[in-house]
């Protein structure tokens, strides 16, 4: 039975069997096991999911300034300076939120045991 929830576990980048283990070893490489439980990491995937979720949600919300920026009053100049420093802050959105929407999404296969569906998985139903 998990000590912790798997997403406040993954929302603190920790093993959601244990809560206390890390699960990078760098930026988003995952430890092959977590360091204090011994879990192994290597039975789930994310694959592109967490990618997926982070570019929706910041898209969602910064889009109404991507939308209003070209249309403001502001010189030239200004839009562009305006413009660069909304890029900043989407790519640093998503730099921040990609490993925190991994960690989360691998903590909640791992405790579902979440597997890939096959094609002898379909056939059986």
């Amino acid at each position: 039975m998990p000590k912790s929830s798997p997403i406040l576990a993954g929302l603190r980048l920790r093993c959601g069997q244990c809560g206390e283990g890390k699960l990078y070893a760098g930026y988003l490489k995952l430890n092959t096991a977590c360091p204090a439980c011994g879990r192994d990491m290597t039975a789930a995937d994310t694959a592109d999911g967490p990618a997926f979720f982070v570019g929706f949600g910041v898209l969602v919300l910064l889009a109404p300034f991507l939308f209003l920026l070209p249309m403001s009053p502001m010189p030239v100049v200004a839009k562009v300076f305006a413009f660069a420093a909304l890029c900043a802050v989407l790519i640093g959105l998503c730099l921040v939120l990609l490993p925190i929407a991994k960690a989360v999404l691998l903590n909640l296969q791992l405790h579902h045991d979440a597997e890939e569906v096959t094609a002898s998985d379909i056939k059986d139903r």
